[in-house]
């Protein structure tokens, strides 16, 4: 165990939420920029609370012990839209802000109110700086709103801060199930094409390229640790140097469910890349930002790759294997799908897949195994013996 005391640089993320640095104080195991990212999850949930009315403090309470800390901050932030619906668009509260609704206003809210919010957030639109945002929720989005009012009034209802549980009115939502849809990952001859972009730069344009041959090496080895392990973009994101321990051939990430993997270090694609980077192209240590110093993969200004930098890196490199525009290129949890989808139809158990993937149920993983299924139907349905007996003269 160690301790360490980091002071977070005025640009990052908690400096623009607080007007102040802040010292970490590390007595765990966990990295630095792990603790950070808890803290700046746990910061945005207490400063979406102090918006909303303070007769919620228990169910706040709750939401710590039962969710996870990104779907917390998601639930409260669903609540939070709720409650400005309430003020701005009905009259169900004389309130001009969330936090000023009262527990009576509230006991009046009825199921039927909550479907006229869910319905609502079909199309919506906000005015900000005088520009009109028009938005639009998916069905998934809808039911994920609908999960959190259900969750909200159900520990109301059971602390009895509200008379009844109202949950049962609600509306179901029709949502997709994973199975019913196409999955969408590269197949065996799009990677390829991938790689050999990120290899020797070629389909990008002339702007594209001048930053290509400054970060070819660290684009190359995170292609290659997505299609490898199906890492999700956070886990890749947050990976640190010290992550790696090429000697015992392994490294570490940090999951969902605040869990710890130690994964194997496959020793010829995934190693030769990451030495390749780290030691031919990653940014020396004075020309990296402080705090950021182990980082894995940073940008050129040698801070920590953002979310949307990876993003963004992937949907570039993808577009040019499936031949379309940067825009229709595939998001980082389509390399996970095509690691899951490629290691399945070699013939690996799905339940070691289900291992490296962290899916939490193995129903998830056999979602893959049925894609795969659908690829050799395709690849036979045209592939008929019958014609080569049915020609003139054979009988």
């Amino acid at each position: 165990m160690s301790e360490n005391i980091k002071t977070v640089p005025e640009n990052t993320g908690a400096r623009k939420k607080t007007g102040k640095k802040v010292h970490i104080n590390n007595r765990t195991d966990k990295p630095d920029n792990i603790v950070e990212q808890e803290y700046m999850i746990n910061r945005d949930c207490a400063e979406i609370e102090r918006e909303l009315p303070s007769f919620l403090s228990g169910f706040f309470s709750y939401m710590k012990s039962a969710l996870l800390p990104m779907s917390r901050r998601e639930y409260l932030r669903d609540i939070r839209f709720f409650l400005k619906y309430l003020t701005a668009e009905t009259n169900l509260t004389k309130a001009g802000e969330p936090a000023d609704i009262t527990v009576q206003e509230f006991r009046t809210i009825r199921g039927e109110d909550v479907n006229h919010f869910l319905d609502y957030c079909r199309n919506y639109s906000v005015e900000r700086d005088g520009v009109i945002q028009v938005y639009t929720d998916s069905n998934k989005t809808r039911a994920r709103k609908k999960s959190a009012l259900s969750v909200l009034f159900k520990n109301l209802y059971r602390e009895g801060v509200v008379p009844e549980d109202i949950t049962g009115k609600f509306y179901p939502i029709r949502v997709q199930n994973p199975g019913e849809h196409e999955i969408k990952a590269l197949q065996d001859d799009e990677v390829m094409i991938m790689l050999d972009a990120v290899s020797s730069g070629s389909h990008l344009t002339p702007k594209e390229y001048q930053y290509w041959k400054k970060t070819r090496r660290r684009d190359k080895a995170i292609l290659i640790l997505f299609l490898t392990y199906g890492l999700r973009l956070s886990e890749l994101q947050q990976l640190n140097v010290s992550s790696f321990n090429f000697s015992r051939g392994e490294f570490k990430i940090y999951r969902k469910r605040n869990k710890e993997s130690l994964m194997p270090l496959n020793n010829r694609t995934v190693t030769k890349a990451l030495h390749e980077y780290i030691d031919e192209e990653r940014p020396s240590a004075e020309q990296i930002q402080e705090g950021d110093e182990d980082a894995l993969f940073l940008s050129l200004q040698g801070r920590r790759m953002t979310q949307r930098q990876i993003r963004n890196l992937v949907k570039k490199y993808t577009s040019i294997a499936l031949k379309t525009s940067r825009d229709a290129g595939y998001s980082p949890h389509k390399l996970r799908a095509t690691a899951a989808s490629s290691l399945i139809g070699r013939g690996n158990s799905i339940f070691d897949v289900q291992e490296l993937l962290d899916h939490e149920h193995v129903t998830t993983t056999q979602l893959y195994a049925r894609h795969r299924l659908n690829a050799k139907r395709d690849l036979v349905a045209a592939f008929e013996w019958d014609d080569e007996f049915d020609r003139p003269g054979q009988k």
